[in-house]
């Protein structure tokens, strides 16, 4: 599950810090973290992520206080239990998608599992895509590779930023059904930050970031 309490972060630079209301996602359940352009859904994913600290506040991940632990621990900990879907993919264009997915497990130091790679791949209808390099693929198949990059660790968090600002009602729908069956398919708590609306009737259970804590 995800708990955040009293939180707020201020960049360096800047006179006021972003004030973020308190919430908790229960685990295996999906929420959408909503608001405009500048209200602050990034940077709550990554704090939420292990991505950003020095704040004040509470974030837990399945009960473990992400503050108290070492840039070690907390790295060792995003491998395992969070997978990240980015508004850009971060993918290695000149390696294959095999080769890109085993990168997951290894820099979390797991071992790389060539059967939950067919299965993830199976699962989002990528398994012939194999042995493609990320270069030779659609932008849609590029995207649906970060899916199973972000949930090939069986994360118990999967976050999601901005997945489909720049997609059209019909693969609008296709991305967002992709997510929530493979979070469902793996058990994860799903966290959507976006600014569609159309998302709203996907996802019941919204936090409003611009709605005043």
């Amino acid at each position: 599950m995800i708990s955040v309490r009293n939180l707020s972060y201020q960049y360096d630079g800047t006179s006021r810090a972003i004030q973020f209301q308190d919430f908790s996602i229960p685990q295996g359940e999906h929420g959408l973290l909503l608001g405009e352009s500048g209200s602050g859904k990034t940077t709550l994913l990554h704090i939420i992520g292990g991505l950003l600290r020095q704040y004040h506040g509470t974030v837990s991940i399945q009960d473990t206080a992400l503050s108290a632990l070492s840039e070690a621990a907390l790295d060792n900990f995003r491998g395992r239990q969070i997978g990240f879907i980015f508004q850009r993919n971060h993918l290695i264009s000149a390696l294959t998608v095999e080769k890109n997915l085993a990168l997951s497990p290894y820099l979390a130091g797991l071992p790389i599992d060539a059967a939950r790679i067919d299965q993830v791949l199976a699962s989002l209808g990528l398994q012939e895509k194999k042995k493609s390099r990320i270069s030779e693929l659609s932008h849609g198949q590029a995207q649906r590779v970060a899916i199973a990059r972000a949930v090939l660790n069986k994360p118990s968090i999967i976050l999601a930023d901005e997945p489909t600002s720049a997609l059209d009602d019909k693969n609008c729908e296709r991305v967002i059904s992709l997510l929530t069956d493979v979070a469902r398919q793996n058990g994860a708590t799903l966290l959507v930050a976006t600014h569609d609306q159309r998302l709203k009737d996907r996802i019941s259970n919204r936090i409003d970031l611009t709605t005043a804590p």
